[in-house]
């Protein structure tokens, strides 16, 4: 089963469970799925537009929930929290801090980097190897910390 087939699934298990909500949420992952199915050459979009495209919905609510958090918008946090917890149960599992720490190193350790000057090399790696699994801001401020080192 496809990323876009359990979305679909889950927007139809919403609907028969009548919650808003995620309903609401899920509809709104679809339909920027659908814009990037007509955008492109082809419909066909596979699971890993699908995923970058729930990683960045997952990433703007909480980016939003922090900011109403600031202001003093508890209301409106609480609803985009609630938002972003849905999207993140179709997220695959994130690696901790440290996990990733060790895959920088090993990447380090495989390109023979020798300071920040090879930071390009790292990274290219690292975004391709964890895709999906840790965030682009965590690996370039881990990379940039252990080169630093050397």
């Amino acid at each position: 089963m496809t990323f876009t087939d359990t979305i679909n699934q889950a927007i139809k298990a919403a609907m028969l469970a009548k919650d808003k909500v995620r309903l609401s949420t899920l509809r709104d992952v679809k339909s920027k799925i659908m814009m990037a199915a007509t955008s492109g050459a082809g419909n066909d979009v596979g699971d890993d537009v699908v995923l970058k495209i729930c990683m960045k919905l997952y990433k703007q609510r909480k980016e939003t929930y922090t900011l109403y958090i600031e202001q003093g918008r508890e209301d409106l946090a609480k609803d985009e929290l609630e938002e972003a917890n849905i999207i993140e149960e179709f997220l695959p599992k994130m690696l901790t801090e440290d996990e990733v720490r060790n895959e920088v190193l090993q990447v380090i350790t495989s390109v023979q980097a020798q300071g920040p000057q090879d930071i390009g090399k790292c990274m290219g790696m690292l975004t391709q190897k964890l895709a999906g699994k840790a965030d682009g801001k965590v690996i370039s401020t881990l990379v940039r910390e252990e080169l630093l080192k050397l």
